[in-house]
This record gives structure tokens, C-alpha cells and sequence, in this order.
């Protein structure tokens, strides 16, 4: 855990760094804000129709630029958004305004939805568990859609989007007829979906974290409670104003979703609010878990402290009356006596012995 810390030193210097540079330039100044978490950036191209669908890798800018769609449908999809020269070269071809552009360079929006007429710009957010720590991280993740085109632009590659590319590839379900609009509504979709699964890590975590301390508070117990709170807090500033994207998307005009597509984005708009729920139960669990754990742990030190209150009780008859013989008077009864010694001892021991009955009757030994 001590690792972790300088880790979130820096990358929260380099988002403050990332931010200072960008003050004073112009609206639509295409720079990447944030981490870079790719080496170079990749796109893919998935263009069909009912029956046909071809799927392209693209290596290079200029490769890109001389390719000419031809299937009614097109996906651009785009891992890596540090080179604002590709993000200016897809801007042009789709002809995007630059602040949407800007929008898409900038890792630290929040969720949010702007129409800008020919098509629609969404932001939200993805979720994943680190195995190295078990924290959680997110990425931005962009989405335009268009009469017949969806851009998606990711910080890395994450594998969430796989398996809308095998339904399109093996024409399962619908995905294939019902045009954009139904591919944009899959993706949100595959979006919304592992936000289950990230809570249900949240969920488990929550419970055992819970059980240990109420059983015995340890010296991380706290630090893993401040954790769960900043991750679920994360968490519900993505889900929150995600909600409000698909509750727009449900009562918007017919220019981007056709009336076949509603119902699943409704789906999807109950999925959120079933998100939503799980995530403030948790986040009421883990308010809890810090007056669990002071609780705890006041109750751990008042059993210690009665147990030392028992001990030095028991013992302190013992101690008075070693002290009362062991005074400098040359008369005193027993100093003289053969068996003085043993009437001592045997006293000390039926006073101990005496105390700790009635300690053992009242349950203050156990």
C-alpha cells in the first residue's frame, strides 16, 4: 500500500501539470490532458451492412487517409489519444467541431452529452480492477454518433467493446439491421454492464472488510475504508451524470435514435438506476464501517483495560498485605510465629482466589 501512495502523488501532479499548460491557449487547442497509457495509438475500422462486414486495422495516419468506406454503416474505434495529429485528421474526414476534439483530448471530463446538430457527442467513463493492488481505475471513453458512423475513442484498450465486434461479426441479434443508432446503444450498453460487475467487487470487499472488523479491527482496516470511499465516490460521479446522457437519449427527437432502438435504451436507463441503488447501499455500508471500527476498537481497549483492572485487583490484597509484614515493628502478631510465613501466603491466596470467584460469577474474566 506504501507504493501506491507515490503513484497518486505523481499522477495527480502530472494532471495538475497537464492542466497549467493548456490555460491561456485557444478554445479548440488540440492537447492531450492526462495519463498517456498507450505507446502508440491504434484504430480500427468495422464498416457493414445486413450481409457484409469488413473489418480493417489501420498502422499508420496515412493509411487512413486514403481509405473510402463503402458499407452503409461504419465504426471507428480509437485506442490511445495522445497524438492530437490523429484526432485533427479524423476531425476533418467526419468533420467534427473542435471542441469536441478538444473534449476527446481531455481524459478528465465528466459524463455529459452535447447535439451539435449531424450528430451527438457523449462521454463516459469505464471501469476496471487492477490485479497488481485490487484498486479501481477508470478511463474515458468518447462516443459520436452520426447518421451512419459511431466514433469511440479509448484511452487504452480495454477489451469492453469484444463483444459487440462478435456480434457484428457473427450478425447475432439485431446489430446488423437496425443501423448507428443501435451500434451506439450496444456500446452504452457494454458500458453500463460492467459497472455491475465493478460494484459486485465493491459488494465483497465491502462485506468481508465488514466481518473483519467486527471479529478484529486491524492497523489497515482504516486506510482500506478511505479506499472504498474514494473508489465508490468515483464511481458515483460517473454513474450519476450518465444517467442524466440515456435519460436525455430516451426523450430526445428521432434524428439519431429510431423509434426501434428507444426501447433498449430505456433498458439500458433502468440498468443505470439499478447501478445507481447497488452503489449508495455501498456507500451507506462503508459510511457505517468507520463508527463499526471505532466501536470496535473502543471496545477492544475497554476489555484490555478491564482485564489489567482484574489483574492489579486481584493482586493488590497480596500486595497490602506483604507490605503490613514486611513493616519495621518489632511486635507484630505472626512476625514471630513458625508457620507466619504460610498464614501469609495462605491468606494472599484466599484473597485472590475470593476475587477472582467474583470476577468469574460477574463474566469480567472472560
Amino acid at each position: 500500500m506504501t507504493s501506491s501512495k507515490p503513484n497518486r502523488s505523481r499522477t495527480r501532479a502530472a494532471k495538475r501539470l497537464s492542466q497549467a499548460a493548456k490555460v491561456g491557449l485557444a478554445p479548440g487547442t488540440l492537447i492531450h490532458l492526462g495519463e498517456r497509457k498507450t505507446d502508440q495509438p491504434a484504430i480500427s475500422l468495422m464498416e457493414y451492412g445486413e450481409t457484409e462486414i469488413i473489418d480493417q486495422q489501420f498502422t499508420s495516419l496515412a493509411d487512413s487517409q486514403n481509405y473510402q468506406p463503402r458499407l452503409p454503416v461504419l465504426w471507428l474505434n480509437v485506442h490511445g489519444l495522445h497524438e492530437p495529429e490523429v484526432m485533427a485528421e479524423i476531425g476533418r474526414r467526419f468533420k467534427l467541431h473542435p471542441l469536441v476534439l478538444e473534449d476527446i483530448l481531455n481524459t478528465d471530463q465528466r459524463p455529459k452529452i452535447d447535439d451539435y446538430g449531424d450528430y451527438l457527442f457523449m462521454v463516459a467513463r469505464f471501469f476496471e480492477i487492477d490485479p497488481e493492488n485490487n484498486q479501481i481505475n477508470s478511463d474515458q471513453v468518447s462516443l459520436v454518433l452520426g447518421p451512419n458512423f459511431v466514433l469511440t475513442f479509448q484511452e487504452r484498450p480495454s477489451g469492453r467493446f469484444d463483444p459487440v465486434r462478435e456480434r457484428l461479426r457473427q450478425d447475432r441479434g439485431q446489430i446488423r439491421k437496425l443501423g448507428a443508432d443501435y451500434l451506439a446503444y450496444s456500446l452504452l450498453d457494454a458500458i453500463v454492464d460492467r459497472y455491475f460487475t465493478i460494484l459486485e467487487s465493491i459488494g465483497e470487499r465491502t462485506e468481508e472488510l465488514e466481518d473483519m472488523m467486527l471479529e478484529r479491527p486491524r492497523p489497515g482496516s482504516l486506510q482500506a475504508v478511505h479506499q472504498l470511499k474514494r473508489e465508490t465516490l468515483n464511481m458515483r460521479r460517473a454513474i450519476w451524470p450518465l444517467r442524466e446522457v440515456i435519460n436525455s437519449l430516451t426523450r430526445a427527437d428521432d434524428r439519431f435514435f429510431h423509434p426501434e432502438t428507444r426501447p433498449y435504451l430505456r433498458d439500458v436507463y433502468d440498468h443505470t438506476v439499478h447501478a445507481i441503488e447497488s452503489l449508495e447501499a455501498n456507500r451507506d455500508v462503508i459510511a457505517g464501517m468507520l463508527d463499526i471500527y471505532l466501536s470496535a476498537l473502543s471496545n477492544r481497549v475497554n476489555q484490555e483495560v478491564r482485564a489489567l483492572t482484574v489483574v492489579a485487583v486481584i493482586f493488590m490484597p497480596a500486595t497490602l498485605i506483604s507490605g503490613i509484614f514486611g513493616m519495621n515493628f518489632k511486635a507484630m502478631p505472626l512476625l514471630d510465629h513458625a508457620d507466619g510465613f504460610l498464614v501469609a501466603l495462605g491468606l494472599m491466596a484466599m484473597v485472590a482466589s475470593t476475587l477472582s470467584i467474583i470476577f468469574w460469577r460477574r463474566r469480567w474474566l472472560e
